[in-house]
């Protein structure tokens, strides 16, 4: 009897010993390629969808340049196209006057305002006749013109040294015609930035 006793003793210390050698067994996993491929499937998704939130990134950057860019450009254009119509936009005169019309006065308060917003401009305010009368006349008609826009400039707050004046009289005529148009528009007073 003691024989089976220790038989059956050695069987049940072999299924214990095998029940705890299978159950404390590191468990591998048999895995068909499915998984494999599952799992690169989502590896590849992952990066595809990384890709493009970078991709989606480096747009949204490039438009704000751009947008940046534009702005500038157009800030650009703007400055440029009021300095160009502060220097094109003359001052005209009646017939043997000085005076400022009151379309004279509307345009040299918007010339105020671009130098006011220029601070570093210098100008030179040049007067101009029609053929009329004589040289030293239109000398001095001219200066005086010239001098009623700087008064009139200073008045709105402009500093007198970034104003000069100079008197070209009847030299330097826009239109060389010799009729009441031609006349009207050498008639003037002319911004010159330096």
């Amino acid at each position: 009897m003691n024989r089976k006793l220790w038989i059956n003793l050695m069987i049940a210390m072999l299924v214990a010993g095998l029940f705890m050698t299978v159950s404390c067994a590191k468990k591998t996993i048999v895995s068909d390629g499915t998984t494999i491929e599952d799992q690169a499937m989502v590896e590849a998704a992952a990066a595809a969808e990384a890709k493009a939130l970078a991709e989606q990134e480096r747009i949204k950057a490039q438009d704000l340049q751009d947008q940046m860019a534009n702005e500038q450009a157009l800030k650009e254009a703007k400055i440029i196209a009021a300095r160009n119509r502060f220097g094109n936009q003359n001052i005209h005169f009646d017939f043997d006057s000085a005076q400022l019309s009151s379309m004279a006065k509307l345009l040299i308060k918007e010339k105020a305002e671009w130098l006011g917003d220029n601070s570093g401009v210098v100008a030179v305010i040049e007067g101009h006749c029609d053929e009329r009368g004589t040289t030293d006349y239109n000398i001095a008609l001219g200066e005086r013109r010239a001098i009623a826009v700087k008064n009139y400039l200073v008045n709105l707050g402009i500093s007198g040294s970034r104003l000069t004046t100079v008197s070209f009289g009847e030299e330097k005529p826009l239109d060389s015609g010799a009729n009441e148009a031609a006349y009207r528009k050498n008639r003037r007073a002319q911004f010159v930035i330096k």
